[in-house]
């Protein structure tokens, strides 16, 4: 295909760029395929899909499949997903899919024909090697039922009889062959089966099968059964046998038991373009072993982000943090949280690991003393909270293995015997049961403990609370930035990069504009606390989350907002929580928008902020795209975000896109149209499509960092690469940092910045000027108050 760059680490070859668009029953496999011109005229590389394959019923994303076999009949089934293919191949478009190895959809029964078959058989069942079931623990535990504090005893007795089938409400369940006669009461039919109905609450600490996190209706797969590999990839294969698709998107790979095994035998039956879902602590990088292009791009979010953080700002949003009462040792945060995280939603993976690794019973005993088997629970719960990064790979990651077994015994002295023989017992075995369960299971911890618990409550500042960041380390320096992309280039080039994703906390936008906050923390501290006491949350960390998310993603509705906060006040449980509700919190916090909005002159004060960061969040959100989309790695971009996107965390980041706006807002810039930077977007729709048809045509490659020289050389960031073929880099890209700073010390004045030497001129693609023509002497300088006087960014290339 003519956008696919075969230059990579591997022999697969690569798109230029992707473009995200996530399926749904509204927005099916025909209505992506009617956005295939808009696309290529936008530049894309290859289109990127959201889960195709059945999934249950009504899902609005893909992630919770019911069957691997077939295409989604919901998204318009296999003749759409063919016609799609062929559509965008004949546009010189690639294909690329996301696939969910890890895990499928059991909260429909009757939805999920292999997980059907497991309880109607049993272990017996042909299916029962695709789930990771504990079949010697007894029947399978289904945690549906009712609870008010009965253990959902009363609600047994809503279980019914019908159609052949157990029913519970709306949920049918099989019967095994030979339970069920007329005229047998209900509840002894409900004995006979493999499984048993119980109460919602026992599925975090006794559940029998491994789930997806705590999500009990989704149980996970066991991929490195190879039968069960070939079950569950034989479609998506079959497409790419018959040449209708380039790419594949692994979602949460940590979560396999054998992640590099699983990955190389999909390099092997697969051979195309391959991402993995992948967290990447800051310093970490992928395991050498692994045949993938690299991840889905979170290490490069927090990289392009934090370089627009002014670290300045730090010690005043610290201040008022403690002010206000929120956590700022994240550490401290990150701890506890993991902590309840193990010890409560993860219980049952605790119990199973621990189950594995008894401690040895005193002499002259048969069986260790209660005390014995706590305390080696305990330690097991210690270890898989100690980890720095997500899972280790034994034995290829072992360093991280022995940092989190050091790490729990130092923060837990009186556990150092059992870590010391849960740590002999894995090193010996790196590849039996329990080291496997260990390091699928610290993944979860991690992301249930970290992302899911302590983002929501260490809020100093939430621009640093995305997936892969690290709210400890405030910002990234221009240094760090180069190191990251040099890095990236020399090792992982055909990576992705990302800013926005289904699964980001906040988009790109509301990131962009948060990072002007810290270059005027001190007012804007002393702004939340003015609001605070006139109306303030019912809980610190949700209070000063509530006022930056105001800030961030304004304007935005009273019905957008409450929903956002009361899914963060769940995820922080500081307050109320998923399992346990507390209603009078909750109304307070469903009252709060509307008390904010309504209240004229506080509303005024709240736009006022805004204002004063509003140009600054659009300098910053250009020059994060500038950055990403031509620097090192194969950059993606999610869906609308083309525009100004304020989205949040799902499902607001999921709201259906209009495309025709930008369709007709394309069309003007196809025109001649250079739109100026205002709120209708159409700068960042420039940007874009300047920078993805520029390295769509250049196929740019290597890194260059540059920098300019003058007295606010500091708030230039910039770097050259060369395009495939050339002698010498013929591409700049220079974007604008800390934009209120800059116009508080006056501007650009003198400064300049050196471009690459070599023969020709440099043009503007954004605004078509020439910045620097040619010298006699060979220094060519681009004076930044002349370059950037249209737009914050500017994408150079020379003739």
């Amino acid at each position: 295909m003519s956008t696919n760059d075969t230059s990579t680490t591997s022999t697969t070859a690569a798109p230029t760029s992707t473009y995200r668009l996530q399926l749904r029953p509204g927005f099916t496999l025909d209505d992506a395929a009617g956005l295939l011109d808009y696309l290529d005229r936008l530049g894309t590389g290859a289109l990127y899909l959201s889960p195709v394959l059945a999934a249950a019923p009504g899902s609005q994303h893909g992630y919770d499949v019911v069957d691997p076999t077939r295409v989604s009949s919901a998204l318009g089934g296999d003749t759409a997903r063919e016609a799609l293919a062929v559509k965008a191949h004949e546009l010189g478009l690639g294909v690329v899919v996301d696939i969910v190895p890890n895990h499928m959809s059991v909260v429909r029964a009757d939805a999920n024909p292999w997980w059907w078959d497991v309880l109607a058989r049993g272990r017996e069942s042909v299916y029962a090697r695709c789930f990771d079931i504990d079949f010697d623990a007894g029947p399978v535990l289904i945690p549906v039922l009712g609870d008010d504090g009965d253990g959902g005893r009363a609600a047994l007795a809503e279980l019914t009889l019908a159609d052949g089938c157990l029913a519970y409400h709306d949920k049918r369940y099989p019967l095994a062959p030979g339970t069920h006669a007329p005229g047998d009461p209900v509840e002894r039919v409900h004995e006979r089966q493999h499984y048993r109905l119980v109460s919602w609450r026992r599925g975090d600490g006794e559940l029998t099968y491994r789930r997806f996190f705590d999500v009990s209706e989704l149980a996970a797969v066991r991929v490195e059964d190879p039968g069960v590999f070939d079950a569950t990839h034989a479609e998506v294969l079959r497409w790419a046998r018959l040449g209708q698709l380039d790419g594949l998107r692994v979602d949460h790979v940590d979560g396999l038991t054998d992640p590099g095994g699983y990955l190389r035998r999909l390099a092997e039956d697969f051979g195309g373009w391959v991402v993995v879902e992948k967290v990447l602590a800051p310093g970490e990088s992928l395991p050498q072993s692994w045949p993938v292009a690299g991840t889905t791009g979170y290490d490069a979010l927090r990289e392009v982000c934090g370089v627009f953080v002014d670290p300045s700002g730090e010690a005043d949003l610290t201040t008022l943090a403690l002010d206000q009462g929120v956590e700022v040792d994240v550490v401290e945060a990150d701890v506890l949280a993991r902590r309840q995280a193990a010890t409560g939603l993860l219980r049952a993976e605790v119990l199973r690991i621990a189950a594995l690794l008894p401690p040895r019973p005193p002499e002259g005993r048969e069986e260790p003393s209660a005390e014995a088997v706590r305390q080696r629970e305990e330690a097991v719960a210690e270890l898989l909270c100690a980890f720095d990064v997500y899972r280790s790979y034994l034995p290829e990651g072992e360093q991280d293995w022995a940092r989190a077994v050091e790490t729990a015994a130092e923060r837990r002295p009186g556990l150092a015997f059992d870590l010391e023989a849960i740590d002999r017992r894995v090193r010996r075995d790196p590849h039996g049961e329990a080291a496997r369960r260990i390091q699928q299971t610290s993944g979860m911890v991690v992301a249930m403990g970290t992302e899911n618990t302590a983002f929501y409550r260490a809020t100093r500042f939430v621009a640093l609370n995305e997936v892969g960041g690290d709210p400890a380390d405030f910002a990234v320096t221009p240094d760090e930035f180069h190191d990251g992309a040099a890095r990236r280039e020399a090792s992982r080039p055909r990576t992705m990069t990302t800013l926005s994703t289904h699964d980001t906390k906040r988009s790109e936008d509301v990131r962009a504009r948060l990072a002007a906050l810290s270059e005027v923390a001190e007012p804007f501290g002393e702004a939340v606390r003015r609001w605070t006491e006139r109306c303030a949350l019912p809980e610190p960390a949700l209070n000063l989350l509530g006022w930056q998310t105001l800030v961030g993603a304004w304007p935005i509705g009273e019905e957008r907002l409450t929903e956002y906060l009361l899914k963060a006040a769940r995820e922080a449980r500081l307050g109320t929580s998923w399992t346990d509700p507390d209603t009078d919190f909750e109304d307070r916090v469903r009252a709060w928008p509307g008390r904010v909005l309504g209240d004229t002159a506080l509303r005024g004060e709240v736009v006022s902020v805004v204002e004063s960061v509003r140009g600054a969040g659009w300098s910053n959100s250009l020059g994060q795209k500038a950055l990403q989309l031509l620097g090192p790695g194969v950059p993606d971009l999610y869906q609308g975000t083309e525009l100004w996107d304020l989205s949040l965390v799902d499902p607001d980041n999921r709201r259906p896109v209009d495309h025709q706006a930008r369709t007709d807002l394309l069309a003007r810039i196809e025109e001649g149209w250079r739109p100026p930077v205002d709120a209708t977007g159409a700068a960042k729709l420039h940007l874009v499509r300047t920078c993805l048809r520029a390295r769509r045509e250049l196929r740019p490659e290597g890194y260059l960092p540059l920098t300019a020289s003058g007295p606010a050389d500091r708030h230039a960031l910039a770097f050259a690469r060369t395009s495939r073929g050339a002698a010498h880099p013929d591409l700049v890209v220079a974007a604008t940092r800390l934009p209120l700073t800059l116009a508080e010390a006056g501007g650009w004045s003198d400064t300049a910045l050196a471009l690459p030497s070599g023969p020709g001129t440099w043009t503007d693609r954004l605004t078509g000027r020439v910045v620097a023509p040619e010298r006699a002497d060979g220094l060519t300088l681009a004076h930044l108050g002349e370059v950037f006087d249209r737009y914050p960014v500017a994408v150079l290339t020379r003739e």
